[in-house]
């Protein structure tokens, strides 16, 4: 059933976009605007202002004034109930969010209400968890003492300051409330820039967070080009730059932070993931969920994987089965309740991923799909290609989307130098019945996460990021709060 609209969404679609700053939408002070595109028809639904450099000043400004004064006033524990308020209008208004990020990313209703919606809530609520927690350690020191004098110390954790959260426009409202939450439990302020292509579902996240007891200044949101980003990593009074997006920008984020003032960055990067599927693995329940893992939102999550190694007894099988299955995918909009595969969500990505099955088809590698979608939007067929070996192009460069290559493989040897044979280093996934391989392989692959029988799915109590070019820094778990948090030492002698 293809969805109609809610009044309120086609009422925020219709608005002059641009800024939210101190607790009210802004308006840019440029008149350069944006088109924000239905990639599911190729079609304007709303336009956004690009901020300009007084615009990112009034942003930081707020948030630095929120930062020593209303934010700082707040005790950890009335943090915490924000925060749940937070989830609570979440979960409220969460027809009218995913309804907007369907409409700017072409993602699934389904997985933008059951996935994205409600795991911003979860996740925030587990953040929310840990208002009350953050603290730090006492300890005695050794130094002698000479007129019967005695020594004690503590650390402290105390919040960075003011956050920059550059979002990607993959999973623009979810990856936003990581990064909203990990910086306002910790006691600092964030000024979000969403992608140009998403950035609906934040603004409407910033009018509910005033809604919710957060107060203005703490969160706030800029619009616009790459400019925008550089600005923000640039400006004085930012402490902290927190990124999530492709390897070449996140390179370039880390040395703008730098030279900026040694600002501290998270960085969580790209992937080329890769799934081995050992002799022993159950084929049908791996193809099932492979399917799931590496198509989920046209296979443009950052986690997912592109790179598939199976052992050459099962090679045959595993294809011929995952091409079947592809071969039945109901391709439509993501507003159609029965579609299970969407458009991608704009159109320069749209032609980057044409480049990959152009390649694919004139090196005779299709297995199933490599096609554009004769319809309006950004459509395109889920792929599953056969590399031409190890040093396969297609087995080494992210594609980050519906993509996924097959290299057989004879020994475990041979297969871990394959899996760590990439610049990347973000997930990887191992699918046996047998744990004791899984156990001695999983310290061999060089990855941020390992996941067995299972691949793509994060919970919040587990810690991620990647290794080598795919990132620096954890989000979730305890680790985020390292990253959030300046650790001080106090020595009092007495």
């Amino acid at each position: 059933m293809h969805i109609t609209l809610l009044p309120s969404v086609v009422a925020f679609l219709a608005r002059d976009h641009s800024n939210f700053i101190d607790g009210a939408a802004h308006i840019s002070v440029g008149e350069h605007r944006i088109a924000v595109i239905d990639p599911a028809t190729g079609e304007a639904v709303a336009q956004l202002r690009d901020a300009q450099a007084h615009d990112v000043d009034l942003a930081v400004d707020s948030a630095v004034s929120a930062f020593q004064n209303a934010w700082a006033r707040v005790s950890p524990y009335q943090r915490g109930i924000a925060l749940n308020r937070l989830a609570d209008l979440i979960e409220i208004h969460g027809e009218e969010l995913a309804q907007l990020e369907t409409v700017c990313s072409g993602k699934s209703i389904n997985l933008a209400r059951h996935l994205e919606v409600a795991q911003s809530a979860v996740f925030l609520r587990y953040f929310a968890g840990w208002a009350t927690k953050i603290g730090g350690q006492t300890m005695t020191p050794s130094i002698p003492s000479i007129e019967g004098e005695q020594y004690t110390a503590f650390t402290l954790r105390e919040p960075v300051g003011v956050v920059a959260a550059i979002v990607p426009w993959n999973f623009s409202l979810m990856i936003g409330v990581w990064k909203l939450g990990a910086a306002l439990v910790t006691g600092c302020t964030v000024v979000i820039k969403p992608s140009e292509y998403t950035p609906l579902s934040l603004l409407r996240l910033a009018e509910l967070a005033i809604e919710a007891g957060i107060p203005a200044g703490a969160f706030n949101v800029l619009n616009g080009r790459g400019q925008v980003g550089q600005q923000l990593i640039e400006h004085p009074s930012v402490r902290k730059v927190s990124f999530t997006g492709s390897v070449p920008t996140g390179i370039a984020v880390g040395k703008a932070a730098m030279a900026a003032n040694l600002t501290r960055a998270t960085l969580e990067l790209g992937g080329k993931n890769a799934a081995a599927l050992l002799a022993d693995a159950n084929v049908d329940d791996a193809v099932a969920r492979l399917l799931q893992s590496a198509y989920v939102h046209q296979g443009q999550v950052c986690a997912s994987p592109e790179r598939l190694y199976v052992h050459r007894s099962i090679v045959e099988q595993v294809t011929q089965k995952l091409g079947a299955a592809l071969s039945q995918m109901v391709i439509g909009s993501p507003l159609d309740e029965q579609a299970q595969f969407g458009p991608l969500a704009n159109k320069a990505h749209y032609d980057k991923i044409l480049g990959f099955f152009q390649r694919a088809q004139q090196n005779n590698q299709v297995i199933y799909g490599a096609r554009a979608v004769e319809r309006a939007g950004f459509y395109v067929e889920p792929t599953l290609v056969l590399a031409t070996g190890k040093d396969d192009p297609l087995l080494h460069e992210e594609t980050f989307g519906p993509v996924v290559c097959v290299l057989p493989f004879d020994d475990e040897q041979e297969l871990v130098a394959m899996i760590n044979d990439s610049p990347f280093g973000l997930t990887a996934s191992i699918w046996t019945n047998d744990l004791s391989k899984a156990l001695r392989l999983i310290p061999q692959i060089e990855a941020g996460t390992v996941w067995v029988n299972m691949h793509t799915f994060l919970d919040p109590s587990v810690p991620f990021g990647g290794t080598k070019a795919s990132g620096i820094g954890r989000e979730f778990g305890s680790a985020f709060i390292d990253d959030y948090t300046e650790l001080k030492s106090v020595m009092i002698r007495y």
